[in-house]
């Protein structure tokens, strides 16, 4: 059975790898991916929580991004992935989520600030 503590540790997989391909990543894949974050900060708050005050259909709505932008190899796919951790992240009932909060804020502040997008 799995514990929050295994959730808490798969996210930071996850997350632990997202950080790996934006410091690998070139400018050009950096901006992408800080479109698609953009893109993805816009799409989740336009969507509520659900009546228990989780952020699953955010998270579900950037899974289902995510999914569709690995599947064509796209480095955008970091994005959509930061901010559903983040989402996560956020609803602070995960051990050790303060420290996975911090993980993600230096994720963030490694991407160069959006430019126009399909969104925006």
């Amino acid at each position: 059975m799995k514990t929050q503590f295994h959730e808490s540790a798969d996210l930071l997989d996850m997350l632990l790898f997202t950080v790996k391909v934006i410091a690998m990543s070139e400018s050009g894949d950096k901006q992408r991916i800080a479109n698609a974050y953009q893109d993805a900060r816009s799409l989740v708050a336009t969507i509520g929580l659900d009546d228990e005050g989780s952020a699953r259909p955010r998270i579900v709505a950037c899974f289902e991004r995510f999914n569709a932008y690995k599947t064509a190899d796209d480095v955008a796919a970091a994005g959509w992935i930061l901010t559903a951790i983040q989402e996560r992240v956020a609803e602070r009932n995960l051990p050790g989520w303060q420290q996975l909060r911090k993980i993600v804020k230096g994720a963030v502040r490694e991407l160069p600030r959006p430019g126009r997008t399909a969104l925006h």
